[in-house]
């Protein structure tokens, strides 16, 4: 029985009604124990393009099948065929493919699988550690979504909660939860601060190891690690094959499997657009570019620090947007009520750095702006591909000053396509072009003066000799 365009077990999540009235939904229905709904695009995007081989034919159990059918889906994607059966087979592996190819399910099918396989299993089965809170929480759901006919347990461990999370946490991984998600902060006070045993554990599971190591994890993953079984299955998922996850690999692998999904262009549904202005005209073509698409209903606004995103946000409220921003400053309640709000539709424009370009995971957002070039080039992938997910359609705008050249033709080089330049505004090419005039005449001025004074201090030691 369907409800909601959901099977009945999975509609409480699904549909709003329910979340207030868990037994009225157009029907008289009550569910016994409702299971948690999963975006599509979360754990298989691009998956139905995908026609060469089916779940069931890569050694997945029919429960595991089941739950991935209720979500409408039959074919793997690229890294999930890859991965999957290398997981099975017991290697430890290392795979590399970019966010939103299905990496989570890649490592949480098999993971699952071989954990519900076990007779009389006790303590921590997997350990799963994520560079963000928000990614933790993601993981954990994708769990509970795909673990919901194996009876295999999970819990997310992350922080900036009060008491009763600490006590929660606490009593997970004492009593054992078969899968625990955590960050590496987190996950190491409680080290410090329960004796746990990790004896039982088989399977350890990096996943974004690049986004841990450029936030500074590096250390942290090596003393967690030695709490750990050495005997033991570790998998590493990362969206980029730096030198760093080379390093990192070899001290924690044993003779890996290598999985390596090419970085791929943005999806096609991607219309990539590059807007060329001074840094000052910014804001107004923000507020001209929200103004002028009303239908769209999420926007995704990326700055490149912290102060920016405040900057932006307040700005665009006070212009009576509905806009919020989010960042590590932010206690984790408030982090997540901004998360469901913009997932909700009640919060508009969300605006962030690029820790949110791995950390959420949203479908039908329809425009994202980088209102500063990314410093890397596979963050612009990263961040394009928050929008166009599972087959949709979306916009990717990209602010472009004169500091950013270098930027952005490494950007081009990177997905192997010239990005289409748009014209401003007649108005705003206008004050560009006056902008740019007295920025030239500035720099004269400046140039000649210098000139001036070193030919002073010149003929000065002249005099002097």
């Amino acid at each position: 029985m369907r409800l909601c365009g959901y099977p009945v077990k999975w509609a409480w999540s699904a549909c709003g009604v329910f979340r207030s009235n868990p037994i009225f939904c157009r029907h008289f229905i009550y569910i016994l124990k409702p299971a948690p709904y999963i975006a599509k695009s979360t754990l298989f995007c691009g998956s139905k393009d995908n026609k060469n081989m089916s779940f069931k034919e890569l050694g997945l159990d029919d429960s595991i099948i089941e739950s991935i059918g209720y979500m409408g889906f039959e074919n793997p994607t690229p890294i999930q065929e890859q991965s999957i059966p290398k997981i099975l087979s017991g290697k430890d592996l290392i795979a590399c493919a970019q966010t939103g190819t299905g990496k989570t399910a890649a490592f949480l099918l098999p993971v699952i699988q071989q954990i519900q396989a076990q007779d009389n299993r006790s303590g921590v089965q997997a350990l799963i550690i994520s560079p963000t809170r928000e990614l933790a929480i993601q993981i954990e759901q994708q769990v509970q979504a795909l673990a919901y006919f194996s009876g295999v347990s999970s819990f997310a461990v992350y922080g900036g909660g009060d008491a009763d999370d600490w006590l929660a946490q606490k009593k997970a991984l004492k009593q054992g939860a078969d899968i625990i998600v955590a960050t590496p902060g987190k996950f190491i006070s409680h080290l410090k601060a329960l004796k746990l045993n990790f004896k039982d554990l088989k399977y350890l599971v990096l996943d974004e190891a690049d986004r841990m190591l450029d936030i500074g994890f590096y250390d942290d993953i090596l003393q967690i690690i030695e709490y750990l079984p050495k005997k033991r299955q570790t998998l590493l998922f990362s969206a980029t094959m730096d030198p760093g996850i080379r390093k990192l690999s070899q001290k924690i692998l044993h003779q890996p499997d290598e999985v390596n999904i090419a970085i791929a262009k943005p999806a096609a549904g991607v219309l990539q657009v590059v807007y060329e202005l001074p840094e000052e005209l910014k804001m107004d073509l923000v507020l001209q570019l929200i103004e002028d698409k009303p239908q769209y209903e999420r926007i995704l606004i990326f700055c490149s620090t912290k102060k920016k995103v405040s900057d932006l946000s307040r700005a665009l409220n006070k212009k009576g947007l509905s806009v919020k921003a989010i960042s590590s400053d932010l206690e984790q309640k408030e982090r997540e009520d901004v998360l469901n709000g913009f997932r909700s539709k009640r919060i508009r424009v969300l605006v962030g750095t690029d820790v949110v370009s791995r950390g959420i995971d949203i479908k039908d957002i329809n425009l994202v702006i980088n209102f500063d070039v990314p410093q890397d080039a596979e963050d612009y992938v990263h961040r394009v591909g928050r929008t166009a997910r599972a087959n949709t359609t979306g916009v990717a705008i990209t602010f472009v000053n004169r500091r950013d050249g270098a930027g952005l033709r490494k950007i081009e080089s990177l997905i192997e396509e010239k990005i289409q330049r748009a014209p401003l505004s007649p108005e705003m090419q206008q004050r560009a072009d006056q902008m740019s005039a007295a920025s030239s005449k500035n720099n004269r001025h400046k140039r000649n003066r210098n000139k001036g004074r070193g030919r002073g201090r010149s003929s000065g030691r002249g005099r002097r000799k």
